[in-house]
């Protein structure tokens, strides 16, 4: 053995690592988180949505109950739930809620502009889809109203109606679920999520979007010329409540949220967040990307 191997060897080392000087960030690493594209029902998709963006024991108004699909795998009791319809009694565009008093809400109105015809007869979810009529609509066919928008527009029409009451009764950055479908109407391509995005853009800020595709193949009734894609997919968008008096926030600031109540002890959010709750840069400043 040579002298340096010896002396290397009696050596005491001290193995302690030492400081890199860099501040080792939180968190971990893993696969499992909520993705934006499903295949399968929309059940799954909602649970999910719920959890990332509504705190336990928020109040949710759902006001296009139907059957109740979508809560199936959310436990009773998580929220504090609202459930009405149009066969209920109450329209989603004149709802009996206060302004600001809730925190969330749900809205997957019909979104085939075959439900508003004006005779029972030609209306869509006849057949083997009737159960997409009884769970979209009372049934009854669309009352004729000079100059009341039609086809795809009457859509339109009722979402835009919709949100205006769910800007009324929701809190400032309260969470607005709208679950919708392009079409095509009239021969026309209709993008409905991004009609509804663009209009609301103003009053609500689109946090995000998911895409919900369906197992089985749809299929087309005496096909004669394809001319556009079969839609067999349809979204999710996830709005978020801007505060009329600050329209860039897209989140409340510290003191805001302690205001609303949704601040816990130690400044953390109830819905869990620990990050810092801040205003968007302002324009031209650096921002690190996300």
């Amino acid at each position: 053995m040579s002298q340096q191997q010896k002396l290397w060897e009696e050596s005491i080392i001290d193995k302690t690592p030492l400081p890199s000087g860099r501040k080792r960030p939180a968190g971990e690493s893993t696969t499992n988180v909520v993705l934006s594209s499903h295949l399968g029902d929309n059940a799954p998709v909602f649970k999910d949505i719920l959890k990332l963006y509504v705190p336990e024991g928020s109040t949710i108004a759902d006001v296009t109950w139907g059957k109740g699909a979508f809560w199936k795998f959310v436990e009773e009791g998580t929220y504090k739930t609202l459930f009405t319809d149009i066969q209920s009694g109450v329209d989603c565009r004149d709802l009996p809620y206060e302004d600001g008093s809730l925190d969330a809400l749900v809205l997957d109105p019909p979104y085939m502009e075959g439900l508003f015809r004006q005779t029972t007869g030609e209306m869509a979810g006849g057949g083997s889809h009737a159960a997409f009529r009884e769970n979209y609509s009372d049934g009854k066919a669309t009352e004729h109203v000079e100059g009341a928008p039609k086809y795809h527009d009457a859509v339109l029409d009722l979402y835009l109606k919709a949100g205006e009451e769910a800007w009324r009764t929701l809190r400032n950055y309260g969470v607005f679920i709208v679950k919708c479908q392009d079409e095509v109407s009239a021969n026309r391509q209709r993008l409905t999520h991004v009609e509804l995005i663009n209009a609301w853009e103003e009053r609500f800020y689109c946090k995000d979007l998911f895409v919900v595709t369906r197992v089985n193949r749809p299929g087309i009734v005496r096909l004669v010329k394809q001319e556009h894609a079969r839609k067999n997919h349809s979204y999710f968008l996830v709005f978020v409540k801007r505060n009329p008096e600050f329209p860039k926030r897209i989140r409340p600031t510290a003191t805001e949220a302690k205001a609303m109540g949704l601040v816990a002890e130690k400044g953390v959010l109830t819905n869990g967040v620990e990050e810092p709750v801040i205003d968007p840069p302002k324009a031209g400043s650096a921002t690190e990307a996300s």
